[in-house]
């Protein structure tokens, strides 16, 4: 998470609140350390009823909004991969984050960045510093996780940075590996990994889709699932676990034409975008239109800035509020070099700005990486309007018929090697050879061993001819949009909840806290309420009661019953802060005229209406048909 620039006390209202969200989500099971009952293990955490129907919901609308509106392919792969497949993305060698040690305790380690973070943060806080100095610690603060292990260690000296816990000095930064290994099959002899992202999968899966969708481009393929890494220090609750849920989507596109067909559509959408430049600078975000930023190459093409305008309309659409939503672009230091441009969708809350959305060009790194290791052909073959002649230099007959010869067993592997060989470099090695009588290659093989071969002038007899090409052939990009939903179901928590005034007289000292979740997420859409016990003795409220639950649950949507013996009020507030957003009261004239009164949370304002149309309203109402001021309108009081 980062600090925004206004400092803390731009975060003041989701700090105060902390603590009180923190008891409320104890209090109802929201969510609770994993395995408490053994103690617990830092990372891992259980969502309860409530919390586990929230972030159902909230997944439900990022399907809607991404997989069916964008008409996306979702596929479901597997948690365990084998050692192969991320080796070859990367993930086995580069996949780490850098950790120090107490150097007389080395069981206490510390993530280096974070680290850093804090004590930039605790440097910002202290009385009399200069402007200068001020902008130096901003800047070193937002580069935390971008510094190499040799420049974090110069950071660490400069700043003279020690153990929190006792001032011990620190070692070097060193390496640790993020995933979890798993062995596979009963001797253990095949190595898998839990997966430490859903992406990988769908580029494994990529061919597939591709005919899936006629072989047409361009296309998305979305998945949601598990990922897993071993966290160095998880901590900040929800917001960094060793187990969490991502969604991701891979939209593939044609590396030269990165134009989205519906930009047009959102250009003048005004984002919060807090560019490399400005965080090099120490300077603040800024507003600008995504047009304005694609168009002055601040974003890198349309269909990133597409992918970045629907993400901060799904963020919204779910409760997240627009001025604490920015964008923030990955400095040329944290960025991977095969990226073109990298964005992150950042939700400020009690810890800082906190990073929930990746969206990153990719370019072809991936299927590259794949269509090498595994040796499959994963290009793209796109049909030319007008075909184009050209020449092709390939070797003839008789050249291979003499490599098969004399490279004895290697001769095939070697003679597909020269057929796959460019023209140019065919004809360059035609040459070498021609001149100096031999020339020796180092040839990856098709089985996938390597070695050294000498080729003499009998081998690499070449001929031109001209051929009509039809079709083109590419590797295509991605453009990745990657959702961490722990942490974006943690921020609509943040940015939902408010605490209501007390009343004069209440002794109760708890908050009256209130989740003013949107309808669409809210973990349960109505409770029902007799209005005292009296009603719920009653054969008529079975009645009324059952004919509401059953319309709600046939039209798709949750409710409960709070029929205790408390008041009236007390039932209220405490349904309020499960962020139900609509209650049902049934109360002595209902069991005469059948009509009941409905409740909205936040405003608290009722109107009355009969029990069997509260079925069709409430659905109206959590699919924004109708908004609770259209109600109103409907029935007056």
């Amino acid at each position: 998470a980062r600090r925004s620039p206004g400092g803390p006390g731009a975060m003041s209202v989701f700090e105060r609140n902390r603590k009180d969200l923190e008891d409320l989500c104890k209090r109802r099971f929201v969510f609770r350390q994993g395995s408490e009952i053994y103690g617990g293990v830092s990372g891992f955490f259980t969502y309860g009823p409530p919390g586990c129907a929230l972030k159902t919901n909230i997944i439900q609308q990022w399907r809607n909004h991404f997989v069916i509106e964008e008409a996306l392919m979702e596929i479901e792969d597997t948690y365990i991969m084998p050692r192969p497949v991320l080796k070859a993305s990367g993930h086995v060698d580069r996949f780490s984050d850098f950790l120090v040690r107490d150097v007389k305790d080395e069981k206490k380690f510390f993530r280096a960045d974070k680290l850093l973070e804090d004590v930039m943060d605790a440097k910002l806080n202290e009385k009399g510093i200069t402007e200068a100095v001020k902008k130096e610690y901003t800047a070193v603060r937002n580069q935390a996780d971008a510094y190499s292990q040799e420049e974090l260690y110069d950071v660490f000296k400069k700043y003279a940075i020690k153990s929190p816990d006792n001032g011990n000095d620190l070692t070097e930064p060193e390496p640790f590996n993020l995933m979890f290994p798993v062995p596979i099959g009963p001797a253990g002899l095949i190595q898998g990994f839990l997966r430490p992202e859903t992406a990988q999968g769908i580029f494994l899966n990529y061919k597939f889709c591709l005919e899936q969708n006629a072989n047409r481009l361009p296309f998305g393929c979305a998945q949601i699932g598990k990922s897993f890494r071993n966290e160095i220090a998880p901590r900040a609750g929800l917001t960094r676990q060793r187990e969490f849920t991502q969604a991701e989507i891979e939209y593939f596109v044609k590396p030269t034409d990165k134009r989205h067909p519906k930009f047009a559509g959102i250009k003048k959408t005004k984002l919060l975008l807090f560019s490399s430049d400005r965080q090099l600078k120490a300077e603040p975000h800024e507003e600008v239109t995504i047009g304005d930023a694609v168009s002055s190459g601040m974003v890198n093409n349309e269909t990133l800035g597409y992918f970045m305008v629907r993400t901060f309309t799904f963020l919204t659409s779910i409760g997240i509020r627009p001025e604490h939503c920015r964008f923030r672009q990955h400095l040329p230091t944290e960025m991977a070099h095969y990226a073109c441009d990298c964005w992150d969708a950042e939700i400020e809350t009690c810890y800082g700005w906190l990073e929930c959305v990746g969206i990153a060009d990719r370019a072809c790194f991936d299927l590259n990486a794949h269509a090498e290791a595994a040796k499959v052909d994963l290009a793209y073959r796109e049909a030319l309007e007008t075909p184009i002649e050209r020449e092709v230099t390939e070797i003839t007959k008789a050249a291979g018929i003499a490599v098969m010869k004399d490279f004895k067993k290697a001769g095939r592997l070697v003679k597909e090697w020269l057929e796959k060989l460019s023209s140019e470099d065919l004809r360059a090695l035609n040459e070498e050879v021609n001149k100096s009588g031999q020339a020796t290659r180092n040839c990856s093989l098709s089985d996938g061993s390597s070695g050294d071969y000498t080729f003499l002038p009998n081998h690499v007899v070449c001929q031109t001819k001209k051929e009509k090409q039809t079709t083109t052939t590419f590797m295509p990009g991605v453009v990745e949009p990657s959702f961490g939903i722990d942490r974006i179901l943690f921020s609509v928590l943040e940015h939902a909840y408010y605490a209501r005034p007390k009343e004069e007289g209440d002794g109760d000292k708890q908050t009256r806290g209130v989740l003013a979740f949107s309808a669409t997420v809210a973990p349960y859409k109505l409770t029902i309420l007799p209005q005292d016990q009296r009603i719920a003795r009653e054969n008529k409220y079975e009645d009324l009661k059952d004919l509401i639950r059953k319309r709600i649950a046939a039209l798709g949507h949750s409710s409960t019953v709070d029929d205790s013996a408390a008041t009236l009020g007390k039932r209220y507030a405490r349904n309020d802060e499960l962020g139900i957003p609509f209650a049902c009261t049934v109360d002595f004239d209902s069991l005469k005229d059948e009509c009941v009164t409905l409740r909205e949370r936040d405003s608290m304002r009722q109107v009355r209406l009969k029990a069997d149309k509260v079925g069709g309203l409430l659905h109206d109402l959590c699919t924004a048909r109708k908004s609770w001021q259209d109600v109103l309108a409907m029935y007056p009081s």
